[in-house]
């Protein structure tokens, strides 16, 4: 891959949601993650999962984060909930359609391993479903690989990056 484009991670507050709503209308992105009510839903749910169990495990804390390009202009979005054990990063993404092919999904999940919010974290966890050829290559380009290329019951294949331990 050629060299990636520089992100910076901000939070995701309410006044990134208009532009980040909008991207929700594209017909891929309501696809794969729904319409544009999806971020609102995320930022009302915002903490609402932690210390519950969630498939059988404990939701530590949650990060949503948007990417902004060298102009502080959103160009994607990011986050999920941390597990344990692990910990674990399960998360979801999405880029500005009008950003697509540029590198910035994989600029903006190489910018997520490498935040010090989840530097604590072991495995970094995004379901995709197989027809979702785009999504998957931009994981396998930062370093994902399939869990296990076969669909769960749910028609997911998960893609996994493990840290590699330092020291």
């Amino acid at each position: 891959m050629s060299r990636l484009p520089s992100v910076t991670l901000v939070p995701f507050t309410e006044a990134f949601l208009p532009v980040v709503q909008v991207w929700f209308t594209d017909a891929e992105v309501q696809r794969w993650l729904g319409g544009p009510d999806w971020p609102a839903r995320s930022l009302r749910l915002r903490g609402h999962g932690v210390g519950e169990i969630f498939r059988g495990r404990r939701v530590l804390r949650d990060h949503t984060w948007v990417a902004l390009d060298d102009h502080e202009v959103p160009v994607a979005l990011t986050g999920g909930d941390v597990y344990d054990p692990g910990p674990e990063l399960g998360f979801a993404y999405v880029v500005d359609p009008a950003r697509w092919r540029q590198g910035y999904g994989a600029a903006t999940l190489r910018a997520m391993v490498a935040h010090p919010d989840v530097a604590d974290v072991a495995f970094f966890t995004a379901g995709i479903e197989p027809e979702n050829v785009a999504s998957a290559r931009c994981l396998a380009a930062v370093g994902f690989r399939p869990d296990d290329p076969e669909p769960d019951h749910e028609g997911i294949v998960y893609h996994l990056l493990r840290r590699t331990p330092t020291g």
